[in-house]
């Protein structure tokens, strides 16, 4: 019974940011319940590599190069994506910038602009192009893939909050405005072990993950059971839900 309310079998889905990290653990996921995947990122030879281990699976997939914050270039994908499926029924907006800055007072406007853009423009766009095809063809899904950033205003990750905030938000906008036959669902992610990582302080979150439930940061394809129950037929009556994934972070002490 579990097993086919989770089945992808004969599905699409589009993945941004599928080439690394959260994005490729997702698509492997659905690529082994049976969907043929999209693998989109701006490094092409990423996204190559991602969709060999897709077709290993024996999958059909898409490795596409795209920066996923310019308006043009999106529209340009999906009709690329449409064009060798024929369909999209998942869409995973999974792309994200959080960069590193000195200071509130030091943030440039051109930083501003790349983290609004990838984060909420990049998503708002793309669901603005395949939710009403996917309303016109019967049903789909939509996961955004937003960051407890968005609930816990600290200085150091923000806008990145301030955009991830904004696509909670649209989630709804977007569940209330091609329901019933598109669902549009938030995954809110707490502090994942990926490459973005690498460049935490770790003694510090450390010490800051001793105080979360889990005391620890998670690993990627813990991202998985979450990402399956909004693309597949098992969250059939969920929408404009956010779903936060993050071993306790926001429930532990600043």
């Amino acid at each position: 019974m579990s097993k086919d309310l989770f089945d992808l079998s004969g599905k699409v889905a589009l993945v941004t940011g599928g080439s690394r990290g959260l994005g490729r653990q997702m698509a492997l996921a659905f690529a082994e319940r049976g969907a043929d995947i999209a693998v989109v990122s701006r490094k092409l030879d990423q996204c190559q590599a991602v969709a060999a281990e897709i077709e290993a699976l024996g999958r059909r997939a898409l490795p596409y190069s795209c920066h996923v914050g310019r308006w043009d270039d999106l529209a340009t994908m999906v009709e690329a994506v449409y064009a060798h499926f024929g369909k999209i029924d998942v869409l995973v907006n999974n792309a994200g910038l959080s960069p590193l800055y000195p200071s509130l007072d030091q943030v440039t406007e051109d930083l501003f602009d790349k983290v609004i853009a990838i984060n909420l423009k990049g998503p708002f766009r793309l669901m603005g192009l395949i939710a009403p095809r996917m309303q016109a063809a019967g049903g789909g899904t939509i996961i955004n893939i937003s960051s407890t950033a968005a609930m816990r205003p600290v200085p150091g990750s923000q806008p990145y909050g301030a955009a991830k905030a904004g696509l909670n938000c649209i989630t709804g906008a977007f569940a209330h405005a091609y329901g019933p036959q598109v669902r549009v669902n938030s995954i809110m992610a707490g502090p994942f072990l990926t490459d973005i990582s690498k460049a935490w302080d770790m003694q510090s979150f450390e010490q800051r993950a001793q105080r979360m439930a889990m005391k620890r940061g998670g690993q990627p394809e813990e991202i998985v059971g979450a990402a399956l129950y909004f693309a597949s037929s098992a969250s059939s009556f969920t929408t404009g839900a956010v779903l936060p994934v993050e071993g306790g972070w926001l429930g532990g002490d600043d």
